[in-house]
């Protein structure tokens, strides 16, 4: 199915969840799993980077349970247990048994999460900005996950995400402040992240024992002078994870993937590749 808007995809059964997804070419599949800014969507965290992936992998790229175009189910739980089982649902309902992923900062958890708990399902993974071990909670992410809906505060949020002001216009802020107020949304998001949420950040880790036995490849992406997730916790991956590499983007933000697309894409398309 698809929408005027570009945030709609196609759309799939996950387990009983019309989920909103994006499939763009062919090749070894990838999926990418997108943070928890408000208003987020697959679309607006990907939209640079999917069309240069799918040159060389077929790339996959949902709006997971209570996000984006993603039905939210009165009933639904949003927390890290049933954000991993929407997405093994979802690989399910696509018919793939291996992916490599690419998760960003809450995605980069849920990441973690699939690939220590399903390792053989894992080929690849990269993690950009990523949650997914303790740290103290950051300003800037208390301010994100604490948006109250106002084009002034998603304006004050934009200049916290990205290090560029090039990035954090006003038409953006308008635009993503009325993604975040669609019906419903605001609504569910306000239940994911309540305070205090300092616990939410440890409610997203995952143990380290289990990321220190991690088998796979992994990259490591961060923005140096990134406000919401701070660098110290790529630092603390890359000292877990034995197949480990760490790239640290210059003067950028929590945006490697829109402040640093071109980059950031060919990176993760070489090292997806096993070029690097």
């Amino acid at each position: 199915m698809t929408g005027e808007s570009p945030e709609l995809g196609l759309t799939i059964d996950v387990r009983g969840v019309a989920t909103n997804y994006h499939d763009q070419g062919s090749g070894d599949p990838v999926l990418l799993i997108h943070g928890s800014g408000p208003g987020v969507s697959a679309w607006a965290n990907w939209r640079l980077v999917l069309p240069e992936l799918a040159k060389r992998h077929r790339v996959l790229a949902p709006d997971v349970l209570g996000f984006g175009y993603t039905e939210r189910p009165e009933a639904a739980v949003y927390d890290a247990e049933s954000w991993l089982d929407h997405l093994v649902g979802f690989l399910d309902a696509l018919g793939l048994d291996r992916v490599s992923v690419v998760g960003n900062s809450f995605g980069g958890s849920l990441a973690l999460r699939l690939a220590t708990r399903y390792p053989d399902r894992v080929h690849r993974l990269v993690l950009m900005g990523s949650v997914g071990v303790h740290f103290p909670i950051t300003p800037g992410l208390e301010a994100v996950w604490g948006f109250e809906p106002s084009v002034e505060n998603m304006r004050r949020l934009l200049d916290v995400f990205a290090h560029d002001p090039r990035f954090a216009t006003d038409e953006l802020a308008e635009l993503r402040y009325r993604a975040a107020t669609r019906p419903g949304v605001h609504e569910a998001y306000a239940a994911m992240f309540p305070p205090p949420r300092q616990d939410k950040v440890a409610a997203m880790a995952v143990p380290e024992d289990a990321i220190a036995a991690l088998p796979h490849e992994t990259l490591l992406v961060h923005g140096r002078d990134d406000q919401v997730i701070p660098l110290s916790t790529s630092h603390r991956l890359l000292d877990l994870i034995p197949n480990s590499q760490l790239h640290v983007f210059a003067r950028c933000g929590h945006w490697v993937q829109i402040e640093h697309a071109a980059a950031f894409a060919a990176l993760a398309d070489a090292f997806l590749s096993g070029a690097l």
